[in-house]
């Protein structure tokens, strides 16, 4: 795990650009810039992550009725692997406690190891899975369906 940690802010339409950048880099089917800039008009929780003033990864989330859902997390290429990921996902987590979500769900590829390691690691568990979610090279890829319980704030146990 780097010894750095990250720094968080809202993500606004001058950064579109930038999260594209890693967004291409990581991802073989990327969102688009539109996609982006209406997360980020309808109100969902769109997040920038940066260290020592580089920006690492991008986060877009929505909270509604006691649920949270992480819709993209991506972490750029150079920094993965460092605990980043992890670092996001716990902010995340916050943000959705903070708004009294109680459970926060993602989907995840099957083939995204990596991801999904880190995931079962920052205490998500497998539930279930979409049939035909996600764009694939020869077709359709199913996801994966993750949730984690969150603990109230005065109930938070360190983690």
């Amino acid at each position: 795990m780097s010894e750095d940690s990250l720094s968080f802010r809202r993500m606004t339409l001058a950064d579109v650009k930038q999260v594209m950048t890693i967004e291409r880099e990581v991802y073989e089917f990327p969102w688009t810039e539109r996609i982006f800039s209406d997360c980020i008009r309808v109100g969902y929780q769109c997040w920038m992550a940066s260290v020592k003033q580089r920006i690492v990864g991008h986060a877009v989330i929505s909270v509604t009725a006691g649920e949270s859902h992480i819709l993209n997390l991506s972490i750029g290429r150079e920094y993965q692997r460092q605990g980043f990921g992890r670092q996001f996902i716990e902010f995340l987590v916050d943000q959705a406690r903070a708004q009294d979500a109680q459970t926060m769900l993602l989907e995840v590829r099957p083939s995204n190891r990596a991801a999904i390691s880190c995931y079962n690691a920052a205490g998500f568990n497998e539930i279930g899975s979409r049939k035909g979610y996600y764009p694939a090279a020869n077709g359709r890829e199913d996801a994966l369906l993750f949730a984690r319980h969150i603990t109230p704030a005065t109930d938070r146990l360190s983690g």
